[in-house]
């Protein structure tokens, strides 16, 4: 008799163990650091796909998981050996996260805390403390995150988010200082991710990119200033309404290229890959300057004359 009621017990335990889950639609479960089986069990009940009875603990005993913390997504036909499997191998769910060319770093930091899905690690952090905790003591925080998307899990740091976005950068950097063109006026990497700033914020248009990138490299061999627009809204403090007004083109500040030669101290964005590799490899040609269409586009011409032409025509609405 007892022989009898075994085999039923492991047929029965069989059927649980094999039989799929009642889920329908997309249902995701949160399983906290430490998370024990009965915990697991418990939150699977709260959901109504769950039972916790002796069949989970002998599930339990047999396969003898070490449940990873992280969100599981139930899936459909899914049965109770195969979600401790997952919970097993820690198939979790993967978010992603979007760095955006052109960001500064204040707006990263302000995505990250706005993110709920990222646990908070750098948020009182001064940028000085924290490129300091990303082992680049030297490093000005602007610029030296690379724009891409990344993929975590919940629970994942800011911290270890910013250190895989600042390891890209830096392998982008190095690939890109490797291939520049031999006689970029660039003295340093650091120089090459500055003006790659500058271009990312100027060219609109991905076309363009290296373009503009000429113009800045024939304007520094010719020792003129860059007098570029963005560099003086990276300096201004206060409120700003978005219009660029002559005072804010006559206030010096370090970052303000129509007051000041050559390159700016630092980045004034995070520059994307793409415009990385522009300012390493500029395009040839003789412009020296370049107006916005509004279009996206601009006009670049070689003289002065030609650029003031443009800039009546597309900037103050005179043919």
């Amino acid at each position: 008799m007892l022989a009898l009621l075994a085999v039923m017990a492991w047929r029965d335990y069989r059927a649980f163990a094999e039989r799929p889950m009642a889920v329908s639609g997309d249902t995701i479960v949160w399983v906290r650091p430490g998370a024990s089986l009965g915990s697991v069990v418990a939150t699977l009940a709260r959901l109504g796909l769950a039972e916790p009875h002796w069949k989970w603990r002998l599930l339990g005993r047999l396969q003898q998981p070490v449940i990873k913390a992280g969100e599981y997504r139930l899936q459909v036909g899914e049965t109770p050996a195969q979600l401790l499997a997952r919970m097993d191998r820690g198939d979790v769910v993967r978010h992603r996260f979007t760095i955006v060319e052109g960001w500064n770093f204040a707006r990263l930091r302000d995505e990250l805390a706005d993110d709920s899905r990222i646990g908070a690690a750098v948020a009182t952090l001064e940028p000085e403390a924290l490129m300091q905790r990303l082992g680049c003591d030297a490093c000005f925080a602007e610029g030296w995150f690379l724009p891409e998307t990344y993929q975590f899990v919940r629970g994942d740091r800011d911290l270890d988010l910013l250190a895989r976005a600042h390891r890209a950068m830096r392998r982008e950097l190095e690939r890109a200082w490797a291939q520049r063109a031999p006689d970029l006026p660039l003295e340093t990497p650091e120089g090459l991710l500055v003006m790659a700033s500058l271009v990312e914020l100027e060219a609109v248009v991905a076309e363009e990119r290296a373009q503009v990138a000429g113009v800045f490299v024939r304007r520094l061999r010719r020792g003129m200033r860059l007098q570029t627009d963005p560099t003086v809204v990276y300096g201004i403090t206060g409120e700003f309404d978005g219009r660029i007004r002559r005072v804010h083109l006559r206030t010096d500040h370090p970052w303000n290229t129509y007051t000041r030669g050559g390159l700016p101290p630092t980045p004034i964005a995070l520059p994307g890959s793409a415009a990385i590799r522009a300012a390493a490899r500029p395009a040839d040609g003789d412009a020296l300057y370049f107006v916005a269409r509004g279009d996206g586009t601009h006009k670049f011409s070689a003289t002065l004359a030609e650029h003031n032409r443009a800039v009546a025509r597309y900037i103050l609405g005179r043919e």
